[in-house]
């Protein structure tokens, strides 16, 4: 049970301002957080801002908030005022007599002032600021430039978010007329279902990922928002959801492309074994240390660093974690010398670390760090309209290896596929999807006696948790296998799952060999 760790100050702003604004996007964002950086700093007035001229020589405020209440936006010229310092890419606070520093501008009797630049995620250029003032000096500690350029960071990237998707309302506008245009020739509704079924790949170096469903879709659009960002990202949902694709993606697409993307799956790893994993080690730092180790954040350096299931990851190894995420800075086991690291970290998980954290169980103040920019990745139950593309590229995937091609797939097949709910999600189907391959005759997809039971299906109304579904549909596959876990013949073959994830799981739930 690890001990209570009390927060510095900006720790604690950073913790308020992060747990406020994360389920924010937009303009949702820019006005929560000018409201809590009041309430956090005590000061009167916060504004969120950005450029109106190519100059940047005027300012429009994409929020405004006295008191914490919502103000009407306005635009000004900047020249002669501290927003002036800000634009030109500087922190600046002045904690007392801001109208001695500015005399020639009238601010209403405003004393003191704290600001910091919004940076472009791409270029670099100053694209805005955050600021924020108030009728009476401000303290010391009040000069949280610090955080409040963690959350400028976001802010820049909200920014072209916003401007991103008024291009593509504009271009989507332009389409519909184009459409409505040819709406009767022919072809139209033919090409345009191809078009959905067939060229549903992102043009984003996106790999194997496949999806038209409206749901993915927004996933995709994270993707691409964050991708440019060095921000930490955390990867939820259920195991089989795609979890390292997505990963993958945000890495291909970023600035760190061509660095490597290091994966440590903390769940697969003995917990004796991962500091040394992570961190690296010398020679005979512990018994068995015969030769010299270089952790994966060594090996991530100028890269990305993927912690798949990090819920998994011991309590006592996750201060060290948190310390490589605020520092960039960790030793190898038996070298006192530090070692810096920049590392891009990722991380996922199929865990509710808010109840993990009440259990105990993992740290509050890594979690905060590791949710800078969260995505839930939906599970195959809530993507149904997925399953046909999906098949029909396993089907494509899998024909080289196993020396068939499936040209056909019956209804009735793919009414069964539909209709089943999928605990193991994309993992499952693929595993289900592969067998079928090799049991079918012809050119005909046939699933044989491995079609999905019925007895798993969810039905409406159900009120069964996911980790019943889940643990059910562990101990169908391990009857089906014999209860052999590992293997081709293998429970874990079957669910999609590594042996050692499989093995924990059965242990979790106390699943016994009946």
């Amino acid at each position: 049970m690890p001990h209570t760790v009390s927060r510095t100050p900006e720790e604690n702003i950073l913790h308020t301002l992060a747990e406020h604004t994360a389920g924010f996007t937009g303009n949702d964002y820019f006005q929560e957080l000018a409201k809590y950086i009041t309430a956090t700093l005590g000061v009167r007035y916060a504004i969120v801002t950005e450029c109106t001229d190519e100059a940047k020589t005027r300012v429009r405020t994409l929020t405004y908030v006295d008191r914490q209440q919502l103000q009407e936006s306005f635009e000004y010229d900047i020249a002669g005022t501290p927003c002036e310092i800000v634009m030109q890419g500087r922190d600046y606070f002045c904690p007392v007599e801001l109208q001695k520093q500015f005399p020639d501008v009238d601010e209403g009797g405003i004393e003191s002032y704290l600001g910091v630049p919004i940076f472009h995620p791409t270029t670099g250029e100053v694209v805005g600021h955050i600021a924020a003032y108030d009728l009476m000096p401000m303290a010391d500690q009040q000069n949280q430039t610090a955080v409040l350029k963690i959350f400028a960071a976001r802010a820049g990237a909200e920014i072209d978010r916003l401007h991103a998707w008024e291009k593509f309302e504009q271009a989507h506008a332009e389409l519909k007329d184009r459409l409505n245009e040819i709406e009767s020739l022919k072809n139209q509704l033919q090409a345009e279902n191809k078009y959905l079924q067939e060229e549903i790949r992102l043009n984003h170096n996106f790999n194997d990922i496949i999806s038209k469903s409206t749901k993915f879709q927004k996933v995709l659009k994270q993707i691409e928002q964050v991708a440019s960002t060095d921000a930490t990202v955390l990867i939820m949902g259920e195991s089989g959801t795609g979890k390292e694709l997505i990963a993958r993606a945000i890495h291909n697409i970023s600035l760190r492309s061509r660095k490597p993307l290091v994966k440590v799956n903390c769940a697969a790893l003995p917990a004796n074994l991962i500091e040394s994993e992570l961190f690296g080690h010398e020679k005979g730092a512990f018994t068995g240390a015969l030769d010299r180790r270089i952790g994966r954040f060594e090996l991530a350096d100028g890269g990305t660093i993927f912690l798949d299931e990090i819920g998994e990851l011991p309590v006592g190894l996750q201060a060290k974690l948190l310390r490589v995420l605020q520092e960039g800075e960790f030793e190898r086991l038996g070298n006192p010398r530090t070692i810096k690291v920049d590392v891009r970290v990722i991380a996922a998980t199929n865990r509710q670390l808010e109840q993990a954290i009440e259990k105990k169980e993992f740290r509050e103040d890594l979690y905060y760090r590791l949710n800078v920019f969260p995505v839930l990745c939906p599970p195959l139950r809530e993507r149904k309209e997925d399953i046909p593309l999906l098949v029909k590229h396993f089907c494509q995937k899998h024909e080289g290896r196993i020396g068939k091609k499936i040209t056909h797939i019956p209804a009735k097949v793919m009414t069964a596929l539909e209709t089943y709910d999928w605990p193991g999600n994309i993992r499952e189907l693929e595993n289900i999807i592969e067998r079928a391959d090799i049991l079918s005759r012809n050119s005909s997809l046939e699933y044989g006696e491995w079609v999905p039971s019925q007895k798993l299906m969810t039905r409406p109304g159900s009120s069964r948790k996911l980790e019943e579904v889940e643990k059910t549909h562990i101990v169908e596959a391990l009857k089906k296998t014999g209860w052999r876990v590992s293997g081709e013949k293998g429970a874990a073959k079957l669910l999609g799952l590594n042996p050692t994830t499989l093995e924990a799981r059965m242990k979790k739930w106390g699943i016994k060999r009946e």
